[in-house]
């Protein structure tokens, strides 16, 4: 008797897992018109171009990187109660907080615009991510498909990098080992990578 007890608190151990954020935003038009950004209490990292993406972009942010999303979150009330400003301001697109506690509780809300400050700090931190990753697959685009473009793809990567809005530089480091090691691209663009691929180690390292 005991041990049928027990299988409904063993199955729910099971499903148990870290708490996650996820950020959508739905805007028709705009390039892409749908990203999804997921992110567990470890950091680790999902991306989607669309809701029916089964293989996303994945990344790992550092402990440093990931805790104030789920302190914002916190001072949301992880999204119990609205966060729309009712303001009649231009539409910048569908966009949605969602949390999913570690037993499997989730609740979300769905807003425009906001004038809570958490929840303006909280969609910049978002959008850097879904733009480092954005800029993550055009520079594997380019250095698969497209050499004389990768110069290009790293400016993007270096811009956001300067402007303090690149997250998990670390998964940068692979692309950047590997146009430094072909001669057939250009000698302007191996320079750059290897310019980046050392600041991001050192960044790292830092950490």
């Amino acid at each position: 008797m005991k041990s049928l007890v027990l299988l409904p608190l063993f199955a729910a151990c099971l499903c148990a897992g870290p708490a996650k954020l996820t950020f959508t935003k739905s805007f028709p038009g705009s390039v892409p018109e749908y990203c999804s950004v997921e992110i567990d209490k470890t950091g680790a990292l999902l991306y989607k171009e669309s809701p029916s993406d089964d293989q996303p972009i994945k990344a790992q942010l550092s402990e440093t990187e990931a805790m104030p999303l789920f302190e914002l979150a916190h001072q949301l009330e992880f999204f119990k109660s609205p966060i729309e400003s009712g303001l009649k301001v231009a539409n910048t697109g569908k966009k949605t907080f969602r949390y999913e506690s570690e037993d499997g509780k989730t609740a979300e809300v769905v807003f425009n615009y906001s004038t809570l400050e958490p929840a303006q700090k909280l969609l910049d931190l978002f959008e850097d991510i879904a733009a480092t990753e954005r800029a993550w697959i055009d520079l594997d685009r380019t250095v698969h498909f497209d050499h004389l473009g990768i110069n290009d793809s790293l400016s993007q990567v270096e811009s956001l990098w300067n402007n303090k809005h690149l997250a998990a530089p670390a998964q940068f480091i692979p692309l950047l080992n590997r146009i430094t090691a072909h001669d057939s691209i250009m000698h302007l663009a191996r320079e750059r990578a290897a310019r980046l691929k050392d600041e991001f180690a050192a960044g790292q390292k830092e950490e």
